[in-house]
């Protein structure tokens, strides 16, 4: 009888010995990125770590400090290098890393992107926001807040496809308003200091000219911002893109209309966890092109979704992140 009061026990022990002898002692998985030390992608890493602690096994966010494509490709290579089980890489310049997104795959080591896709690479899938989405949201609201009447600037880093992306969903939603109208496009080449400082400008020789700026990646609000406030400017609307907390500040102070909120933890984590189950449950061939196959075994878009944040749900952004200890 004491023998069978055990059993149940005895299976949970074997039940944590079996999911433990799913991976190997030196499996190891790398995210790679650039501009790393930002807090969005501090909350890429977050999400990568945790899964790896999920899935116990070793998960190692790298790439340079500054937005360095051709660090990236380094950081890239040396990944590679190491022979991991698995890479999910945001590409900052498809050009520069595409070469070696397809050696890596033909070596057997499965890609995914995130955050920003490198399609015509052979990566296997991309896991992240519907960027072209996220623009339609941001453009409609941009209207919105113009009245249907304005002149825009946007912020962008053209060479980055979930940029191109945002910036293309925009154009569509803002083509229904003929008196709206996109008057420049600036390239911050990854130096949020242009938007600075070409924000400054424009409100000291073209102040009457412009009536909104669009920031399409997460350094640029924050600047356009302070911008306005060291002028004491307060007619103009600026839409921002992610949640770093600057950026929030300066919705509640009101000098950013709203933010497109991505969701950088959850695509890190569920990278992991896919990249995880392409080890353990390896395809037939890693170099196909599966987006064109009716019963293929991967995806080709995992969309992790996005939100729009303003005053009206900025505290209950703010209660969710803290809860969720971010």
């Amino acid at each position: 009888m004491s023998g069978r009061r055990h059993l149940p026990a005895l299976f949970v022990l074997l039940a944590i010995l079996v999911a433990c002898g799913r991976h190997d002692a030196d499996e190891k998985y790398f995210l790679v990125a650039a501009n790393i030390q930002l807090p969005y992608w501090q909350e890429v890493k977050s999400g990568f770590t945790t899964a790896g602690d999920q899935l116990r096994v070793k998960a190692k966010m790298v790439g340079p400090d500054s937005y360095d494509p051709k660090a990236e490709l380094k950081a890239f290579q040396d990944a590679v290098a190491q022979k991991p089980a698995g890479i999910l890489i945001s590409v900052a310049d498809p050009a520069v890393l595409m070469f070696d997104i397809d050696k890596a795959i033909a070596a057997g080591i499965p890609v995914i992107t995130m955050d920003s896709d490198a399609a015509v690479s052979k990566r296997l899938f991309f896991v992240g926001t519907n960027n072209y989405q996220a623009g339609l949201v941001g453009g409609k609201r941009l209207a919105e807040e113009l009245k249907d009447k304005g002149n825009v600037v946007f912020f962008t880093m053209p060479e980055q496809s979930n940029l191109a992306e945002r910036l293309r969903g925009y154009r569509e939603a803002l083509a229904r308003f003929p008196e709206i109208h996109v008057v420049r496009v600036v390239d911050i080449a990854g130096d949020p200091r242009v938007a600075f400082d070409t924000t400054d400008q424009i409100l000291g020789k073209e102040r009457d000219k412009v009536n909104a700026f669009v920031c399409l990646e997460a350094q640029a609000g924050r600047e356009v911002a302070t911008v306005l406030n060291n002028r004491n400017v307060k007619d103009k609307v600026v839409i921002a893109m992610d949640t770093d907390a600057d950026t929030l500040d300066w919705i509640d102070k009101g000098m950013i209309a709203a933010t497109i909120a991505q969701k950088p933890y959850t695509m890190s984590m569920v990278g992991l966890h896919m990249l995880d189950d392409l080890y353990h449950n390896k395809l037939p061939r890693l170099d196909v092109d599966w987006s064109k196959d009716t019963f293929a075994p991967i995806p080709a878009f995992v969309d992790t979704g996005t939100a729009l944040i303003d005053k009206s749900n900025l505290q209950a952004f703010r209660d969710a992140a803290k809860k969720a200890g971010k």
